[in-house]
């Protein structure tokens, strides 16, 4: 009786701690949803600050990108924007006070929403940013509206700019870029050497060497993802530098070096278990019809274990994409969209490593970098979801 007790309460336990697992993982995704798609339908606009144009203007909304090109200058004829041609006026708190002597603006710049309202009405050229609050029944001019966040803008914008004024840019393709592209560099080198050494220690190495080569392997995996930036920095950057002669040697190829090390330990292992299970019967049978020892590796052995190695290869790439500390330190961190390896990029794990801290809670650039996790969840979890369609292709086979 006590022992039939004893189990049931064992099995409760365990189903107990199983279902608290299961929730605080739900909950956790369902918190980091629920952050990053609020982000969706925010406006970019500087908190508290509107854009305002004379009425004679027919401009009604704008998208952040064209903004950004208006006050650098980039763009600076109402022409380029569907308008009459005439020059574009910017015009902030900083200009106001050039246009309005002292007393105009007042002491305590108690009127400074007066010469806003007078100069947005008499200057037809003129693009104001100012505040909210300026904006009252007796205002005379138009309040441009700002395009919302979306999910195409975010995917396809090309400048992530989150503290820029007065429209904040949220575009996270060069973001997207520098982690695909780094994670792609790293599992071209990872792989094989990753393949090689398993192949190696299951196919060629004696028992003894196998014994310890094993834990060595096993040992770069327990190493802090710090350490391996530390050796980045110190090692692999300067040398890049000095190689291909650039002026920095924190680079995509950099990260790719560090991650390919760092994805070593996984693709080896997993691999080297693929290739042990290969029944010793397909072996046999091909040296018993006169192939070599080589020739059953990699025309026997390795087919066979094909799914296992594309799993370690898939796995090594998620190790890759969600990495955050090592690829902070080499790879520069510069928002660039570019295939180019001796470039300096930024990718998405580090990002939200460098900029959540000094992001206000709750703001938009917080919002947005939640909305980075959601983008790195969906893309880590397409990875498990290959890895387990793979995995249940091989145990059909």
């Amino acid at each position: 009786m006590f022992k039939k007790l004893s189990q049931k309460i064992q099995v409760s336990i365990l189903a107990i701690c199983s279902l608290a697992t299961s929730v605080t993982v739900i909950l956790i995704i369902i918190f980091l949803f629920s952050e990053g798609i609020s982000f969706l339908g925010m406006k970019p606009t500087e908190e508290g600050y509107v854009l305002a144009v004379n009425t004679k203007n027919n401009l009604s909304s704008i998208s952040p990108e064209l903004c950004k090109k208006v006050f650098d200058q980039e763009v600076d004829n109402w022409s380029q924007l569907g308008e009459k041609d005439m020059p574009i006026e910017l015009v902030n708190s900083d200009q106001i006070a050039t246009f309005y002597s002292e007393e105009a603006i007042g002491s305590e710049m108690e009127y400074l929403d007066t010469c806003y309202n007078d100069y947005v009405s008499k200057h037809e050229g003129a693009f104001a940013v100012m505040p909210k609050n300026y904006v009252t029944s007796k205002f005379k001019g138009r309040i441009v509206e700002v395009q919302e966040n979306s999910i195409a803008s975010l995917v396809t914008g090309r400048e992530w700019f989150p503290t820029a004024k007065p429209i904040a840019q949220f575009g996270i393709l060069p973001l997207l870029m520098g982690t695909l592209i780094v994670s792609l560099g790293a599992i071209l080198i990872a792989l094989p050497f990753g393949l090689a050494c398993a192949i190696y220690m299951s196919e060629i190495a004696k028992k003894g060497r196998r014994k310890i080569m094993k834990p060595l392997v096993e040992l770069l995996a327990g190493i802090p993802s710090v350490v391996y930036g530390f050796f980045g920095l110190i090692v692999i950057v300067p040398l890049i530098q000095k190689l291909f002669h650039l002026d920095v040697g924190e680079t995509a190829l950099a990260g790719s070096i560090i991650l390919g090390i760092m994805a070593l330990p996984t693709i080896i292992t997993i691999s080297e278990d693929a290739l042990r299970n290969v029944p010793n019967a397909m072996r046999e049978a091909s040296l018993a019809m006169g192939a070599t020892k080589w020739q059953t590796i990699y025309k026997v052995v390795i087919p066979y274990a094909i799914s296992g190695i594309t799993t370690a290869a898939v796995l090594g790439i998620g190790r890759a994409i969600g990495e955050t500390m090592a690829v902070l330190m080499v790879t520069g961190n510069a928002a660039n969209v570019t295939f180019n390896y001796l470039k300096p990029v930024r990718t998405i794990p580090a990002t939200i490593a460098a900029e959540l801290g000094e992001a206000p809670s709750g703001g938009i650039h917080f919002k947005a970098l939640f909305a980075l996790g959601c983008i790195l969840f969906l893309i880590t979890m397409s990875i498990n979801l290959y890895v387990n369609f793979v995995s249940k292709r091989r145990g059909v086979k």
